[in-house]
């Protein structure tokens, strides 16, 4: 069998989707799993064994282009792949494998997809709380539920994979490296304030270990923030790694101190102790997916509120998680 999945856009999603992946090759052995992702994603899509090719998806969010998804389609159809996994639930995310004429086209009905997707599964969101289920569930046949598991997305980071990225950034690797991902895409509801992380920074500093600040050329301003507040303490590498390289130095990490962002999810994947702080978004929905994670939330009548922005205009859900509280999970966690 030869399968392609189209790919979520967002790197934690991605790394929730890989248990199905996994699921497959369970079902299917022998499976030739192939991913249609775009760029930004493809690197965590290459660190799993279970993806044997990755496929450029030219698309940016939102973006339609019928002429280009038609040229994507004759592409893939000289590929000859037998099913396709739609994970996103949009119309244009389908269109593709349609035009393709990949025989089997499973998926959630989504924005009535009828047609595109002609396996189509209907979304049960109170038996399937959690985004990774609802991935996994796509493997099963339509209408069988699936049975409960404790799914732990894995991705790979060698020790020559990590020298080599030591080398190519000519970085010394610290006897001990604790990680901030101070971003967060969805936007500043999610980000803890950069004063906290500061603080933070100044007490782990205490113990040794040595902060390395990581994200998107778009968290490098907030990083520049947190490193001026705490002189001398964080190294600033958002928007200075690739995200391969990202990947292998969060491996490295005795603990992360993270935002509900990808990053978190890809500490998670990389089996790495994770203190998680949640504001605006929902531990229920999207948890760092390991046994070696704190999550922390206020979990104050305003909070999940799922905003980009506060829209009370005060973000009491992140602002009065203080410094000291996360600081104490860093040491019961750093002591395990």
């Amino acid at each position: 069998m030869k399968a392609l999945i189209v790919a979520p856009s967002w790197i934690g999603d991605t790394i929730m989707a890989q248990p199905l992946f996994a699921r497959l090759h369970c079902l299917h052995p022998g499976l030739q799993l192939d991913a249609l992702a775009p760029r930004w994603v493809a690197p965590v899509l290459r660190r799993m064994a279970e993806i044997s090719e990755v496929v450029d998806s030219p698309f940016g969010h939102g973006q339609l282009s019928l002429k280009a998804r038609w040229q994507l389609a004759r592409t893939l159809a000289a590929r000859h792949y037998d099913a396709v996994y739609v994970l996103p639930n949009s119309l244009k995310s389908a269109l593709a494998p349609w035009l393709a004429g990949i025989p089997r086209r499973i998926g959630f009905t989504g924005e009535s997809r009828y047609g595109l997707i002609n396996v189509r599964h209907r979304l049960d969101k109170r038996a399937l709380p959690l985004m990774v289920e609802r991935f996994v569930q796509l493997a099963e046949t339509p209408g069988h539920s699936l049975e409960k598991s404790i799914f732990r997305p894995r991705i790979r980071s060698s020790a020559e994979d990590q020298q080599k990225t030591l080398v190519e950034l000519r970085l010394e690797r610290p006897a001990r490296i604790v990680a901030f991902c101070p971003g967060a895409e969805f936007g500043p509801a999610k980000r803890w304030p950069a004063a906290h992380f500061a603080a933070l920074a100044g007490r782990l500093a205490e113990l040794g270990c040595a902060i390395w600040l990581f994200g998107s050329p778009k968290d490098h301003a907030v990083a520049e923030e947190i490193s001026r507040l705490a002189p001398g303490l964080c190294r600033n590498l958002c928007g200075a790694t690739s995200l391969a390289q990202a990947v292998d130095l969060l491996a490295m990490a005795e603990l992360v101190v993270c935002n509900d962002s990808g990053l978190m999810h890809v500490a998670a994947a990389l089996d790495r102790p994770i203190v998680a702080l949640y504001g605006s978004s929902s531990p229920g929905f999207t948890p760092p997916l390991s046994d070696r994670a704190d999550i922390l939330s206020l979990k104050l009548d305003c909070s999940p509120c799922f905003k980009r922005d506060c829209p009370l205009g005060h973000t009491d859900c992140l602002n009065q998680l203080r410094p000291e509280q996360v600081f104490a999970a860093c040491q019961k966690r750093i002591a395990r």
